[in-house]
């Protein structure tokens, strides 16, 4: 007897599925547009539904879709049959999942679509079934074999019910013009709300700004970087723009007669800064890649801030 070959078994899935992905990707058309504009222009809810491993994917795809901004929700078919048919409004969209369009627990939602003249959405595999027939847009899944060969368990038609309802959340989200400061309302926790914040969020205030001008001589800016705990000074002329910054590593290529010079003598010119606008996690890159541990935070030339990397650490962004 043959050893048990797992990795064969998971490479034989993912080829199969990969396959029927590019056959979605291929198939798409005026139906998937039309139902992208549809939902767009929904001024209520769009409703996610299905049973089985099909209303799993319902409810994951109401998830996303309601954290890139569009009011969605998951109605349970066997519920709505018993009472929640009541939270569906005449301004929803109904999108509702189902292989083969024949499940029987969603016949009432259908029923209550067409009788409201409430859009439903249909996505199938099967056009002339029962979802398929009720629907306002078919948005038709291939006809692609599950990845479970004899057993037949939902698999490869799960996978294309997710990336199909990625493709649509992503869509309306450009079609709306969806930011990373939206997206950032609905993500405030975690490491990916830590990503989405602003330097602005995170940034020492102008009180706290450890500056002082070009002609100021070196041990006032040494007894400034020392009171104000940044490890750098940043340097400004007479109008108050930063012009430049003074770190360890300037100290330590001046570290001759380093006292007897002006700031302006020892700073390095033009140095890198970032707007408090910027999203955390672009501070974070820049610093990544200059090998740097403390960014000064400019608007219209003039420092309005300070970030070190212990404050990118403390914000969960690290």
């Amino acid at each position: 007897m043959s050893a048990f070959d797992a990795v064969a078994v998971g490479r034989r899935v993912l080829t199969i599925e990969a396959e029927a992905l590019a056959a979605l990707s291929e198939s798409l058309g005026e139906a998937f547009t039309r139902a992208v504009e549809t939902l767009f222009d929904a001024k209520g809810r769009i409703v996610c539904t299905g049973i089985g491993k099909s209303g799993h994917v319902a409810r994951k795809i109401a998830a996303t879709l309601a954290s890139t901004g569009a009011q969605a929700m998951f109605v349970h078919p066997a519920e709505a049959s018993h009472g929640d048919l009541g939270m569906i409004g005449p301004d929803d969209v109904i999108l509702g999942l189902s292989k083969s369009g024949e499940a029987r627990e969603l016949s009432d939602i259908i029923a209550y679509a067409k009788r409201f003249s409430i859009p439903l959405i249909a996505m199938t595999a099967v056009a002339d079934s029962q979802l398929g027939r009720g629907g306002d847009i078919v948005l038709l899944l291939p006809d692609a074999p599950e990845a479970t060969a004899e057993v037949n368990a939902p698999t490869t038609s799960t996978t294309l019910q997710m990336a199909l309802g990625d493709a649509i959340a992503v869509a309306l989200l450009e079609r709306r013009g969806f930011t990373a400061s939206d997206f950032r309302v609905f993500h405030p926790g975690g490491k990916l709300g830590a990503m989405l914040r602003t330097v602005a969020d995170l940034m020492h205030g102008a009180d706290e700004l450890p500056l002082i001008g070009a002609e100021a001589a070196m041990p006032d800016a040494l007894l400034i970087m020392s009171e104000k705990r940044f490890g750098a000074v940043g340097v400004v002329d007479a109008s108050g723009r930063l012009v430049g910054l003074i770190t360890d590593g300037d100290l330590r290529r001046h570290m001759d007669g380093l006292l007897g010079h002006t700031a302006g003598e020892v700073m390095t010119r033009s140095p890198l800064t970032v707007a408090p606008g910027a999203l955390a996690a672009e501070a974070l890159k820049l610093m990544n890649e200059r090998r740097i541990t403390v960014l000064f935070v400019v608007d219209a030339g003039r420092p309005v801030g300070v970030l070190h990397v212990h404050d990118l650490l403390r914000a969960g962004v690290i």
